[in-house]
């Protein structure tokens, strides 16, 4: 059955949602699911913006054929060769071998990577083309490595609407409201967009900037990505988060404790760190333990918050490895631009804070706080005047 929804008056949402599949690039749990965004315009000539990944293939063919209302298809718009939204781009020419596949150069490349065929019918285009379809003028700007080097967007100049690839997407299955304005974004939506950006785009903070940049001279009403609700309103407060998070810049003013403990100890001195700095008048403390918290949604914590506290084990004379993984993990996110404060343990050799330090000193503008709290086995009283001490030096520099 056919499950389409009109957008404006000549662009039709033929995407659809896939809430069965468990982890996004086989690696980020989505418990909300996932949207895969794909749009018709019907002008003198169509335009399909993109087709989606072959787990909702079925939904996506019947939803294209009823857009299209028995006309025949002129162009697919490929922004982004990645499979989630073009492992149906072959299947659809078999359907439609009238179209004209509209993309990058490399993006070219890259469907004959994947398929082993070219499309019959290729139209590469660079930086300021343009396509008219009649009422509609297509202008296609480059966006490389937002995330991928093949990656282009799509600005309709009579509409102001821009198809922005990956770009101000997020994780979740769409329920019926298309529009961001429909739901309550900002409590049911705002933390797995971080998530997305941080752990898919996060590395590529300088790309992205460029692309805010190319997106501040053009009148946008409306952006249409590739996962996620449709932007028609308060655009300008989307934008400005995307433009938080690609200069590393932290988005609230406040401690995330993350604690990476064996048998309980470490996560002890964490915690009652925690209500050091409660009682000292730090308010949206956030506690995670490392080892049952998925890293992705750790390091977009991370990214969210201007203070960060990491205590760890010491474990085979090293980090306690989720700690380690996460270090790792945020380097590879080039995370910056933070205050941290440090807890370590080992009963017999505490090394893990030299060595998370070891790790902090290759990032980038990470200030490190206060004297690392040494652990041996259990926190004593006595140390309850080091963390209280550690405590002072973290508030005063929020």
């Amino acid at each position: 059955m056919q499950n389409i929804q009109k957008i404006h008056e000549n662009l039709i949402y033929v995407g659809a949602s896939d809430r069965r599949l468990a982890l996004f690039e086989n690696v980020y749990p989505i418990p909300r699911g996932v949207s895969y965004n794909s749009y018709v315009l019907l002008d003198e000539k169509t335009v399909l913006f993109d087709t989606v990944d072959a787990s909702v293939a079925q939904q996506f063919y019947e939803n294209v054929e009823a857009a299209l209302a028995c006309r025949k298809l002129d162009y697919v718009v490929v922004h982004h060769m990645e499979p989630d939204h073009a492992a149906t781009l072959m299947d659809l020419l078999l359907r439609h071998p009238e179209a004209t596949v509209v993309t990058t150069a490399k993006a070219a490349q890259m469907i004959e990577q994947f398929f082993g065929a070219k499309p019959a019918n290729v139209q590469a285009v660079k930086e300021g083309d343009t396509l008219a379809t009649g009422t509609h003028t297509l202008v296609f700007t480059m966006a490389p490595m937002v995330h991928w080097p093949e990656v282009m967007m799509t600005y309709d100049s009579t509409s102001k609407t821009l198809f922005s690839a990956d770009a101000f997407g997020t994780f979740g299955a769409l329920s019926g409201n298309l529009f961001a304005d429909e739901v309550n974004f900002e409590h049911e939506w705002l933390n797995d967009a971080r998530r997305y950006y941080i752990n898919i785009v996060g590395k590529y903070g300088l790309q992205v900037q460029n692309v805010l940049k190319k997106a501040a001279t053009l009148d946008i009403q409306m952006i249409c990505p590739l996962h996620g609700p449709v932007w028609r309103e308060n655009l300008g407060w989307f934008i400005g988060k995307h433009d938080t998070w690609s200069k590393y810049e932290p988005e609230d003013r406040g401690v995330v404790i993350i604690y990476s403990s064996i048998y309980g100890h470490t996560e002890a001195a964490a915690l009652r760190l925690g209500t050091l700095l409660s009682e000292r008048g730090v308010r949206g403390i956030k506690a995670y333990d490392a080892s049952h918290t998925h890293a992705s949604k750790l390091v977009a914590e991370c990214f969210r918050a201007s203070h960060v506290v990491l205590a760890s084990s010491t474990y085979n004379n090293g980090i306690f490895t989720p700690m380690e993984s996460l270090l790792a993990d945020l380097k590879a996110h080039a995370w910056q631009k933070r205050t941290v404060a440090l807890i370590e343990n080992g009963s017999w050799a505490a090394q893990s804070g030299k060595l998370m330090r070891a790790e902090l000193e290759q990032m980038k503008d990470i200030a490190i706080v206060g004297d690392t709290v040494s652990l041996k086995s259990a926190a004593t009283p006595a140390q309850e005047e080091q963390l209280a001490a550690l405590a002072d030096a973290i508030v005063a520099t929020l």
